[in-house]
Order: C-alpha cells, then sequence, then structure tokens
C-alpha cells in the first residue's frame, strides 16, 4: 500500500473510532480509567498518519529532505513563537484556546514553509 493509501486508511479509521468513542461517551461510561482510554482512542489510528509521513518523508530525495525540513523547523519555531505569545497575552485577560488550536497552526506553517521552500529552490 502506498503512502497516500495509507494515509487515506489512517484517517479513515480516525474518524471512526473518533465517532464511535465520542458516541459512548456521551452516554457516559462507568469507571473514569475507561472514560481516558475511550477519549484517548482515536489517536491510534493517527499513529497509521504518522507512519505514512515517515514512510513519505524517507522516500524523498536529498532536495526534497531538505526543504520539508527547513518547513518543519518554520513550522516548530513559528508555533513556538505564536503559542508562547498568545500564552502572555492570556495573562492580560485574552481568552484561553484550546490545545486542540495548536496543530492546525503547526500544519498550516508546515504547508506555508513547503511553499516558501519552493519558491526558494525553483
Amino acid at each position: 500500500m502506498g503512502n497516500f493509501g495509507l494515509m487515506g486508511l489512517g484517517f479513515a479509521g480516525y474518524v471512526g473510532v473518533l465517532f464511535v468513542s465520542q458516541s459512548v461517551l456521551a452516554r457516559g461510561v462507568a469507571s473514569e480509567p475507561l472514560g481516558l482510554l475511550l477519549a484517548l482512542s482515536p489517536m491510534l489510528p493517527a499513529l497509521v498518519i504518522l507512519w505514512a509521513i515517515v514512510r513519505a518523508i524517507r522516500g524523498l530525495d536529498e532536495m526534497q529532505r531538505k526543504l520539508q525540513f527547513e518547513a518543519l523547523v518554520l513550522a516548530f519555531a513559528g508555533t513556538a513563537l505564536i503559542t508562547f505569545s498568545y500564552g502572555f497575552l492570556e495573562g492580560m485577560g485574552l481568552p484561553r484556546l484550546s490545545m486542540f488550536a495548536v496543530w492546525p497552526l503547526m500544519a498550516g506553517l508546515w504547508v506555508i514553509g513547503t511553499l516558501l521552500g519552493r519558491l526558494r529552490y525553483r
């Protein structure tokens, strides 16, 4: 199976497990440990997505790996700067943000970094 197929399988599994776990959690669970496991269960198929990404990066040539590395550095450092900055602003009274906001920020910066790298290395 190719990396895109593997990633699609991971996303489909994630959505399916997320739907089931949230449905069960909405009805209530007998114990807190079970609830915690159910809440985290969508992360198991997310590991398949991680594996597909790692496989895809390993399959790139040196130039494409360099481009992706630089894009990921931008995403990592940019996310750190933005989230730390916002943390200080929360101390000044701005609303708290959910941790769910961090990954889309990092993913968006990764895409921007990839686009900038493609322009740079034309």
